[in-house]
């Protein structure tokens, strides 16, 4: 099972990532090159990525199992202040350049949302940000996320990203699905078969390059975008546990991006993170009843 989580990209940068991703017992990684909500990066520090990928390779992690995620701040879709628009493909563009100075193949983007345009509209403005960044030439793939459908969030439906991957004249641009997403948009996971023979007919089952793995907190087709953990959400432990074993994507680098857990019932602020147990859980395919328990346990 090639299995990981979201991991941290701090002051010992591509190195850091590698040991927090070991700790986990996860042989795949997702990382962002800076704040998601800021535009604040540092440089790459090759130190620190030699010694990563050092690591890696004692650890038989392979970089095609390292994904990037862009952003949040990056919106195509909304074209209404050309000049945010600009600075969106802008910095993107730089974010593709950090993953090729990494030697990362696979970046993860949002589609955007349309805001006050309609939904076509915004689409067509994908489409076009997409289409300046001359993806033939580029050596990492952007990986178009599946979105919950939340706002006037574009690619929430399958046919939005097949329009949009129609669009780019390029092939170098794949696909990220994530189950929690799927969920809220009102795709059935425990039906995720029948959503990979549809998917493989409309648009083609290679341009699946990363799976996040996330339950939800909602019920299908609610449009929310709040996820849970592996098996304390409407999706559930069966279900998840059937996705990450599906043969058709053995290859697919699994990413968990569930939430932190809290110290304490009562407090609020998250702290400790799920992945290790989560990641073990898959691993031996037994829901374990006592998660919550069992992390604050151990991380106390």
């Amino acid at each position: 099972m090639i299995i990981g989580s979201h991991v941290h990209f701090g002051k010992d940068q591509f190195l850091g990532s590698v040991k927090e991703a070991i700790s986990y017992g996860a042989n795949a990684l997702m990382l962002y090159t800076g704040a998601p909500q800021n535009t604040l990066r540092s440089p790459i520090l090759l130190n620190y990525l030699d010694e990563g990928k050092k690591l890696m390779a004692e650890n038989n992690i392979v970089m095609d199992n390292v994904i990037c995620h862009a952003p949040y701040i990056i919106n195509l879709a909304n074209k209404e202040k050309i000049e945010a628009w600009n600075f969106s493909i802008s910095f993107l563009k730089g974010e593709i350049k950090r993953c090729e100075e990494m030697g990362i193949k696979y970046i993860v983007l949002h589609p955007g949302s349309a805001v006050k345009h309609t939904k076509e509209e915004g689409i067509n403005n994908i489409i076009e940000a997409l289409n300046y960044l001359d993806l033939d030439h580029s050596k990492c793939m952007i990986l178009l996320e599946t979105m919950a459908g939340k706002g006037s969030e574009c690619g929430c439906k399958m046919e939005e990203i097949k329009q949009i991957l129609n669009g780019v004249n390029s092939s170098n641009i794949g696909v990220c699905l994530d189950t929690c997403h799927l969920n809220d948009a009102g795709y059935d996971m425990s039906k995720f078969d029948e959503y990979l023979d549809t998917f493989t007919k409309e648009i083609g089952l290679d341009k699946i390059r990363c799976i996040h793995i996330n339950d939800s907190k909602n019920l299908i087709n609610t449009h929310k975008d709040r996820h849970a953990n592996i098996g304390l959400g409407t999706i559930g432990f069966d279900t998840i546990k059937m996705i990450v074993n599906n043969e058709k994507l053995k290859d697919v680098p699994k990413i968990l991006e569930t939430p932190y857990i809290n110290k304490e019932d009562n407090e609020k602020e998250l702290m400790y993170p799920p992945y290790k147990f989560e990641i073990e859980m898959l691993k031996k395919g037994e829901f374990n009843p006592h998660l919550i328990d069992d992390i604050r346990e151990y991380y106390k």
